[in-house]
């Protein structure tokens, strides 16, 4: 298999959560690819800055609003790409939220909207546009889970146990999907400054501590995951399913390091 089959000429990219942060590079980097691209979010002046740049690389795209936690949002959203398109063959689930809090005075409202956000809404968005995909017999989805749901995480429980369900939520829709044609991964992402977690990584102990325990010595980029999603959802990864790709400057790996 050549480098030519990483090009998604032809395809048509729904990065739902991409007007900013991981969301935003991957769906820039699909457009730089080749492929038409649909960044939605909840946020309309969002969606229309990633349209302009999504256009300026040449590429077709789509200006609408969702929210993962609404399944009527999501139903319109594969209604207007199908609209637009004509077919959904790539989706990305970026979407997300966290708070710090500690576990022991975590409220439950706090708690359910986190899991409903990061794991159901990942739940909806896979049903909705993989049945799609399943009538097609054609179609790759790309998760993001997180460094949290393999090791523990001070203060970020409801994230972490949220993308704890991701990953497996990945590789039980993978063997359901294998046979439709439909490809189902996940990216572990190390630690990326976004704007979703900035405030817990600028100039704080934390931050530190993960600059001491990442074997690089420096924080992951936008850019550095996006290569990795344009790798799975393309024809290059055409064996790969039920997958979780570690991109994470060596964490995980990591035992002693000196």
């Amino acid at each position: 298999m050549s480098l030519a089959s990483m090009n998604l000429e032809g395809k048509v990219a729904v990065v739902v959560g991409g007007t900013s942060g991981l969301g935003r590079a991957i769906a820039l980097a699909m457009a730089e690819a080749g492929a038409d691209v649909a960044a939605p979010s909840r946020r309309p002046n969002q969606v229309e800055t990633v349209a302009q740049e999504i256009e300026k690389l040449g590429r077709r795209t789509l200006r609408a609003t969702c929210d993962v936690a609404d399944r009527a949002s999501v139903e319109k959203l594969l209604v207007a790409c199908l609209d637009a398109f004509g077919k959904v063959d790539i989706l990305v689930n970026s979407a997300g939220r966290t708070k710090r809090a500690p576990t022991l005075d975590f409220s439950e409202p706090d708690w359910n909207i986190i899991i409903d956000t990061n794991l159901t809404g990942t739940l909806r968005t896979c049903q909705i546009f993989g049945r799609h995909m399943i009538e097609r017999h054609s179609g790759a989805i790309v998760n993001i889970a997180s460094l949290g749901a393999d090791v523990g995480m001070y203060e970020v429980a409801a994230y972490s146990a949220s993308k704890a369900g991701v990953s497996s939520l990945t590789q039980s829709l993978a063997i359901e999907w294998a046979r439709f044609g439909v490809r189902v991964n996940a990216i572990v992402p190390g630690v990326i400054p976004t704007p979703l977690n900035q405030k817990l990584l600028d100039g704080t102990p934390r931050g530190q501590e993960w600059l001491v325990r990442i074997p690089m010595h420096r924080f992951g980029k936008p850019e550095e995951i996006a290569g990795a999603a344009v790798f799975l959802a393309s024809d290059a990864a055409a064996y790969v399913t039920g997958e979780t790709l570690r991109v994470d400057g060596g964490v995980l790996a990591s035992g002693v390091n000196q």
